[in-house]
């Protein structure tokens, strides 16, 4: 079944339900709405998928920017005291320094600015898909709405 179709039978399920007097709440069948739901998941598109995945692996770009960041500063100062002992030197050093670690900041922001990017494209794609899957449903509904009548 697909996605439409299984909306549709949940929502004919919920519309089964007996209602509570006094309330406006119904008795459904719990199982069989939670097996819908089940069928609902399995039947989601890859882009939200992939949209999940995108957003773990901007996650571990990140953290690894960030453990590269670190290691090129832990890097730096290391290189910081070998090189303290004669000013000529620890001139150059801290000058070197403080470039590697500018350029390592820009490569972490531009990595995690990419992988944003990335992400942000991804999920333009799979907001656009569910719009026109909405909206294929809403104009479903309402064919049906019109059949009833």
């Amino acid at each position: 079944m697909n996605l439409i179709s299984l909306l549709d039978v949940l929502e004919d399920e919920l519309e089964k339900g007996t209602n509570v007097p006094f309330a406006s709440k119904a008795l459904i069948d719990k199982e069989k709405c939670l097996d819908i739901i089940k069928d609902i998941r399995l039947s989601l598109p890859e882009e939200i998928k992939q949209a999940e995945w995108v957003k773990k692996e901007q996650h571990r770009i990140l953290m690894e920017a960030q453990k590269e960041a670190e290691a090129i500063t832990k890097e730096t100062e290391q290189r910081i005291k070998a090189l303290v002992e004669e000013s000529e030197i620890t001139k150059n050093a801290y000058q070197q320094s403080r470039e590697i670690v500018e350029t390592a900041q820009e490569n972490a922001k531009e990595i995690r600015l990419g992988a944003k990017e990335y992400a942000d494209a991804i999920l333009e794609e799979v907001e656009q898909y569910l719009a026109e899957q909405l909206e294929i449903m809403r104009s479903n509904r309402q064919e049906l709405n019109v059949k009833k009548r």
